[in-house]
């Protein structure tokens, strides 16, 4: 029997790549003849990068680039399908994590490092653009990321604005004789799986960032500057900037905003491995009625593989009961059998998912012979 093994990362414990490889050692525990495809998966956020390059047998860039506090930072991103398509984290150089809790402030935390890569991966002959934009450091709307790819931001004096969402405040117009490349004529899918506006209350500013280390009042001071932002974008490129982080991809690459799972999906050509299994393997850390709600990858799998007429069950740390999810696995399996603490399993989460992958494996083979002896009798 063919197999393809498609799981997310077990967050805190597991990587994809790592959780395909426990399910693998599993199922090879219960079925030794079975042929099995090890596809690890990502939704468009933290491990997009190597769940793609490890599936598609890409290449790896590192490149020093300026940091959201200004300071350079090691930053790496994924090229695929013989280099045409650039995956690239937001995160890998403009993430939270790379800012100390003391000095997090969205004001003056810039994205011109996420624009150095996209540069650098333009460079390299990359001209279809996979961007996760999740777990920033900024509130910049992207204008770092302009900048670095060669727009100028000024001000009344004609002086390029400073890094940071603040700055934005005095920006008087927008000049793209800097541009490097034409971007507009590249393809740059963003995932973003939340629909929030730019400014307001359900803005960027308001929702994202009093996670970046924004008070009341700077939150206040941001949306206003991002609003002036977006009316100087509207002035000057005739473009749109709704979208919250994706706005400055959109307005400055002509960026479409995809969900990040079916994106992910489409740049494995998941429907092309599936064909011809005889069973689907996915699973994440939590799976729940979100895993169903908010399109994760589980659920991206799941879809795919119910299209194909193909049975696909899920292996979740933990597992909720409910309703939302029957009608997308033909079953589940948790990896804990008995009393333990959520440390505990994070420290076994290798060990636990092997053994949980033999018992289904176990459970279905077993299915499959009661099954074909009801037929002979």
């Amino acid at each position: 029997m063919r197999v393809v093994i498609a799981p997310n990362a077990f967050k805190g414990s597991l990587s994809a790549i790592d959780a395909a490889d426990a399910i693998a050692e599993g199922v090879r525990a219960a079925a030794s003849d079975a042929e099995l495809v090890l596809v690890p998966i990502a939704d468009g956020g933290d491990g997009t990068v190597d769940a793609l390059v490890a599936a598609t047998h890409g290449e790896r860039r590192t490149l020093r680039v300026r940091g959201p506090l200004g300071d350079p930072v090691n930053a790496d991103y994924g090229l695929i399908d013989a280099g045409s398509t650039a995956v690239i984290e937001m995160a890998k150089a403009a993430g939270l994590a790379l800012v100390p809790p003391a000095k997090r402030d969205p004001r003056i935390t810039t994205t011109y490092g996420v624009g150095e890569l996209l540069q650098h991966a333009y460079d390299e002959g990359a001209r279809h653009f996979i961007v996760g934009i999740g777990g920033s450091a900024t509130n910049d709307g992207g204008a770092g990321m302009a900048q670095a790819l060669g727009y100028h931001l000024l001000d009344e004096e004609g002086h390029e604005l400073p890094p940071g969402g603040l700055a934005l405040k005095r920006l008087a117009r927008i000049h793209v004789g800097g541009v490097h490349a034409s971007w507009k004529a590249a393809e740059v899918d963003v995932a973003c799986d939340v629909t929030n506006p730019l400014t307001g209350p359900s803005g960027a500013s308001a929702v994202y960032g009093p996670q970046k280390g924004a008070t009341p009042e700077m939150v206040a001071e941001l949306d206003a500057a991002l609003k002036h932002f977006a009316e100087i974008i509207r002035r000057d490129l005739g473009a749109g900037a709704a979208g919250g982080l994706g706005a400055g991809l959109v307005a400055f690459t002509g960026a479409r905003l995809r969900p990040g799972a079916e994106m992910v999906m489409e740049a494995l050509r998941l429907d092309e491995r599936v064909a011809g299994a005889g069973l689907v393997i996915t699973g994440e850390g939590r799976i729940d009625s979100q895993t169903a709600r908010f399109g994760k990858g589980p659920a991206a799998v799941a879809r795919h593989a119910r299209q194909a007429g193909i049975p696909v069950v899920a292996i979740g740390g933990s597992i909720a009961d409910e309703p939302e999810l029957r009608p997308l696995f033909d079953g589940l399996e948790a990896i804990l059998v008995e009393p333990s603490s959520l440390d505990e399993a994070i420290a076994r989460a290798r060990p636990l998912l092997v053994a949980a992958s033999t018992r289904l494996m176990r459970l279905l083979l077993a299915g499959r012979r009661l099954a074909g002896a009801h037929i002979d009798g």
